[in-house]
């Protein structure tokens, strides 16, 4: 709404001017001629289009943005070849068949008939010959020396002064594996150690760099790679723990471990072995041995530990009677057991070595209880059901032989080896090998009256039975310094392969000779011979 006054006659502003201003424009009438009062007045709504809308509309761009056209082509590329070739040899000239009537002649037939009864005599001869016996082909080149393959070490290891405790092949026979630690005395339990592999079947091995390195916290004692899964071994270490690792998972290895519990080991693990579960003859478990007195079984569970199954514990008060001890000091009634062998004819029966130097023959199938108070999640039995006569020291090595259920092997700190029968006490042969420690002894896979030994003295003894009773046939020198060789193994696949480790960090791969790898006739009647003669 706009207000406006109405038009009139423009005067100058006198005084009635201000006084209509002063009144609010209410002034007196004046006389004719004069503006009357103001009044409002509506009139209607008065718009300006807006000029600016406008130029904004018109300034309104459309803009686009295209690339280079790309360039396209189609090509095709068609090989023909045609090759026709046709050999045909030249038609055969057609062989008359001869008469068989030409060839049977009255000669020929009584030539056989004079003959038959001499032949058949001869067949039956040889039928019955056992001149042959035990006798296999083998197609391999002979190898007329023993020679050493590889030597293989992990500096790191080596820097630090740690020995070879333990070296194991691995099922397939292409990897051998070695522990790391320390047999000799000092403070070096808290010392790091290794567990290395190496591959002999890799293109390019290196013998200074392993496969597969694993780092320990504890000095690794013993190994054994798993029956059938080849990436697989347990250990044992100082500590008293077991563990086993997967080597194929070097960022990662470890599967299993006992933890430090009531069930493990107090003193150091001195031995492990993979044995088959009862029912399930593809399962296997972990026996663990330690100078503590306790076998365990292990089992390995899915949450990476190692859980207790079986026990068994050694105690002076229940070995057999036979036994000849010294009265033990108060308090000390467990027997350290430093070495197992299991046998080939019976999964129950085995043999331990202990620290009082006597071998003991021992059942898992024992049910006593053993008389101890040491912890455990499971009970412990009493498994010694046999006491053997004893070395001069500490047995550090056991050996059951696999051609014959009775017999055993058994290497000890006073420098012998015996060979023992399961059914005597006494020693069927005791043989000096050093005037220091035999550190490991090993009956050979494939050769009945053939087994290995570790000396003290650096050396690598190698016995066949059959040739002397009474000295080794080969002797070879593992380390020039003299320093002790403290393990051995043969290798079950590849049969021609020894590995022996040293206090140097040393592995050493040695090609067997011939003479060490086939067997001989009538060998395995011999062993037989050599178990009864002394049984008897």
């Amino acid at each position: 709404m706009a207000t406006r006054a109405q038009p009139g006659p423009f005067r100058p502003a006198g005084s009635a001017g201000a006084e209509a201003l002063a009144t609010g424009g209410v002034a007196s009438a004046g006389g004719p001629g004069r503006p009357g009062p103001l009044q409002d007045e509506t009139l209607g709504v008065a718009s300006v289009p807006s000029q600016w809308r406008g130029v904004q509309g018109i300034r309104r761009e459309t803009k686009s943005c295209q690339t280079a056209s790309i360039a396209t082509a189609e090509a095709s590329v068609q090989t023909r070849k045609h090759a026709d070739a046709e050999v045909q040899t030249e038609v055969p000239a057609p062989v008359s068949a001869r008469s068989v009537a030409q060839h049977d002649s009255p000669r020929l037939a009584a030539f056989l008939r004079r003959v038959e009864a001499m032949v058949i005599r001869e067949l039956n001869k040889n039928w019955q010959s056992h001149a042959f016996d035990g006798f296999e082909v083998n197609w391999t080149e002979q190898q007329p020396t023993v020679t050493c393959l590889h030597t293989l070490g992990y500096p790191p290891a080596q820097g630090q002064g740690l020995h070879v405790t333990s070296v194991s092949w691995n099922s397939t026979g292409s990897v051998v594996a070695c522990a790391y630690g320390r047999l000799d005395d000092g403070d070096w339990s808290t010392l790091k150690s290794f567990v290395c592999t190496w591959n002999l079947d890799r293109r390019g091995l290196n013998p200074q760099q392993p496969s597969a390195v694993v780092e320990v916290p504890s000095a690794v004692m013993c190994l054994a790679f798993h029956p059938t899964q080849p990436s697989h071994v347990a250990g044992g270490l100082y500590s008293g723990e077991v563990l086993v690792w997967d080597v194929s998972h070097p960022e990662d290895p470890l599967l299993w471990r006992t933890g430090l519990t009531d069930d493990t080991h107090t003193d150091p693990v001195y031995q492990v072995l993979w044995l088959p579960e009862p029912r399930h003859s593809h399962r296997f478990q972990v026996l663990s041995v330690a100078t503590d007195g306790k076998v365990l079984l292990w089992q390995g569970g899915g949450v990476g530990q190692l859980q207790l199954t079986e026990g068994f514990a050694l105690v002076v008060q229940q070995l057999p009677r036979n036994t000849k001890l010294k009265k033990p000091p108060r308090g000390e009634t467990e027997v350290g057991a430093t070495a197992v062998a299991f046998s080939g004819f019976d999964p129950s029966l085995f043999v331990l070595g202990t620290e009082g130097g006597f071998p003991l023959k021992c059942s898992l199938a024992a049910e006593e209880a053993a008389l101890t108070r040491m912890p455990s999640s499971v009970p412990l039995r009493a498994p010694a059901r046999f006491t053997f006569s004893p070395h001069g020291g500490p047995i550090y090595s056991v050996s059951c032989s696999p051609f014959h259920r009775n017999l055993f092997l058994s290497a000890g700190t006073d420098g012998h080896i015996h060979l023992y029968s399961m059914l005597q006490a006494q020693p069927l042969a005791s043989l000096q090998l050093s005037h220091k420690y035999l550190f490991a002894v090993r009956w050979s896979p494939v050769r009945p009256l053939v087994f290995a030994a570790a000396s003290g003295e650096g050396d690598v003894q190698l016995f066949d039975l059959q040739k002397s009773s009474q000295k080794p046939t080969v002797s070879i020198k593992q380390t020039q310094d003299d320093s002790p060789v403290y393990c051995l193994e043969f290798n079950r696949q590849q049969t021609q392969l020894l590995a022996a480790g040293d206090a140097k960090g040393t592995v050493k791969v040695w090609q067997l000779s011939t003479e060490f790898t086939e067997q001989g006739p009538r060998e395995t009647e011999d062993l037989e011979q050599l178990a009864a003669e002394v049984a008897a």
